[in-house]
Order: C-alpha cells, then structure tokens, then sequence
C-alpha cells in the first residue's frame, strides 16, 4: 500500500460491491481436494485460515456479501448469481433487514477482533414525499470518504425496496442544501463485524451509552442468525418505529 502511495481504506473502498466465497475447506471439507483443483496446496486449516484473513480485509466495506458452503456447488453459484443480480439491478433490489437492540458491546472486544472494523458514517435526511426516505452518507474514516445517496421505499415491515448512488465529494455537499430541517444528522460509528459467514453491522450512537442498534441484511427472511456470545441481543426492533434512523433523527 505504501508503494501504490494510498491508504487501506481508500483501496478497500473504491470497489463498489465484494462477494466473497467461502472456500470449501470452510463447511464442504468433503469436497476440499487437489484431485479435483490442482491449485490447491494448503492443508484444511491453512485454506481456513486465509479464508478468514481475506474476509477480514474486506470487512468494513459497504456492500459486502458471503457466500457460504451451506448448499450444494450449484445451489452456491446460484446465490452469487442472484447477489450479483440484485446489486446490479436486474431483480428488484429488496433488502432483508433485521434489527436488534443488543447491550452496549465490548468495545475492546470489537477492536480487537480481526474481522471487525470501525468506520464513521454521517448520515442526512432529505426532504421527500411520506412514502419514501432519500438520505445522503458520508462514510470513512482516517480522512478517507464514499459519499451516497440512497432511495428507500418500505414494502412491509421487514423488506423494503432500495437504490442507493454513488456521489462525487461536490454532489454530496449540493445535495445537503436540501435536508430536511425536521431531522438532524446523526453521526454514528459503526462496527463491521464477520461472525459465523454473516456480515452484522453495529451502530453506536454519541447519545446512547447502555445500548446498541445491531443489523443484519438477508436474502431470506427466515434465515437462521447466529449471534456472537459476546452479544447480548436485548429484543428485536425491526418492526418498531422507535428505532428507525429517520425516527432517530427527529429533532
């Protein structure tokens, strides 16, 4: 990175989608074999181990997704087809979202663990019609920032619909001359955290000091979640409107 003269995150994020696939050492062992890829020289273990330190180096990003071993060969390559898909536009982008408010996390414990990283996000209302939510992110840390507007319209309580715009430096601070003046923006830092082959996002906010907003985005609605044991779920708040960011933000 020194050599390219640019920091980590500026490289990690100049890519605007990651899917990362699970190596079969990591769920399929059975199917883990030089007989049937001659590229492969390192034991179980060692595939595991790298897997984690390439998951762990894109942790942080925004619109990272993990496909896991939990199916068939096909059925995987289908997931990442229909993931790709999705990102690109070609199925209607509806986001599965679960929301939990957890205990206020060990912070030590998330700093400390290799695939957990902490970005800044500043995040502003605009003015818009009552059935959809348009807001501008300034997203980064360590000086280095991605900018996006984002079009949310909500189907039912736990999918929504969502196109979401990458923004030049000088579009973002244009598009702040129309916030909304019934919200504030809300600084929040968020912990990107890869746990079990999910990807939850945990958002601590400068007001709250007892408790937490963890996220998870699904493809299925009934997909099991595996929390860390480190996290103490409090209850689910995915349908309360207590706990909306555009609620939060209401001054």
């Amino acid at each position: 990175l020194q050599a390219l003269h640019g920091e980590e995150v500026a490289w990690r994020d100049s890519y605007d989608a990651v899917f990362h696939l699970v190596t079969a050492a990591n769920g399929a062992e059975a199917f883990y074999s030089a007989a049937n890829n001659a590229a492969r020289y390192e034991t179980v273990e060692e595939a595991v181990e790298l897997d984690n330190r390439l998951a762990a180096a894109w942790t942080g990003h925004r619109y990272l997704r993990i496909i896991d071993n939990s199916t068939g060969f096909e059925d995987k390559m289908r997931r990442l087809e229909e993931e790709i898909a999705i990102f690109l536009g070609e199925e209607r982008p509806y986001e599965m979202e679960r929301k939990f408010l957890i205990r206020y996390p060990d912070l030590s414990w998330l700093e400390n663990n290799p695939l957990c990283h902490r970005v800044d996000i500043d995040q502003t209302y605009l003015v818009s019609d009552k059935n959809e939510e348009i807001r501008v992110r300034r997203r980064g840390e360590k000086g280095n920032y991605i900018y996006y507007e984002t079009h949310k319209r909500i189907l039912d309580g736990m999918k929504r619909m969502s196109t979401e715009t990458r923004l030049s430096q000088s579009e973002y601070r244009r598009l702040l001359k129309n916030a909304d003046p019934t919200r504030r923006t809300i600084h929040k830092k968020r912990y990107c955290l890869t746990y079990d082959n999910q990807y939850f996002e945990i958002d601590l906010y400068p007001f709250w000091s007892d408790q937490a907003i963890l996220e998870i985005e699904l493809r299925d609605e009934n997909t099991e979640i595996r929390f860390p044991k480190e996290i103490q779920v409090l209850r689910e708040v995915t349908d309360d409107p207590a706990f909306k960011n555009a609620a939060i933000a209401k001054i």
